[in-house]
């Protein structure tokens, strides 16, 4: 299914995403850019140097609430996406070009829910849900430590994952841009017309 407005962006090499799918990409994108290192710092602190101060707490709380942020985000993108559709494939692409791109996107997609969730559930279950002494996100579930501890390290994993299919992504768009020299970049690009 194509929207209206991908079939109006249409232009040129072929189709670009629409400004709202575009501004959803890109506020996401910013977001695991900070969310992945930030994850790093903390974990780093907290669990190989054992240091729990404030810097520790707030690097916590701000890795919750930029993931409670990015779930939402996401859970916003994939209805726009659903809605609305996208649009056809670079008519340049090889097919297998084309069947690696959905694969990577309907797997980020799914990941960029699942590892927030799983970052969320692990959280209810330790309990460790306060951001910054403000307030409480909602329990998803009953305390259990043990549980918690291996509902965290799978949240870890996968994003660890994330963060390789995410640099597959960004290798792939590199390819593209450099030396396909197709319109690959120019369908997400912001301020593509």
């Amino acid at each position: 299914m194509i929207s209206h407005d991908a079939k109006a962006a249409k232009s040129g090499m072929g189709e670009i995403y629409s400004p709202v799918a575009r501004g959803f990409h890109w506020l996401i994108v910013a977001l695991v850019l900070v969310m992945i290192p930030l994850g790093l710092a903390m974990t780093y602190r907290g669990k190989t140097l054992d240091i729990w101060d404030a810097l520790t707490n707030s690097l916590y709380s701000a890795h919750k609430l930029i993931g409670f942020t990015l779930l939402w985000l996401m859970a916003g993108r994939l209805a726009y996406r659903l809605l609305h559709g996208a649009p056809s494939d670079e008519p340049t692409l090889l097919w297998w070009h084309k069947a690696g791109s959905h694969l990577v996107h309907w797997l980020l997609y799914g990941l960029l829910l699942i590892v927030p969730i799983l970052g969320w559930i692990g959280v209810s279950l330790f309990p460790a849900l306060t951001i910054f002494d403000l307030f409480d996100l909602p329990a998803l579930a009953a305390p259990n430590e043990d549980m918690a501890k291996r509902v965290l390290n799978i949240h870890g994993w996968l994003a660890l994952g994330m963060a390789l299919l995410i640099a597959a992504h960004i290798a792939a768009v590199i390819y593209h841009r450099f030396i396909r020299k197709d319109g690959v970049l120019r369908r997400m690009w912001p301020g593509s017309r």
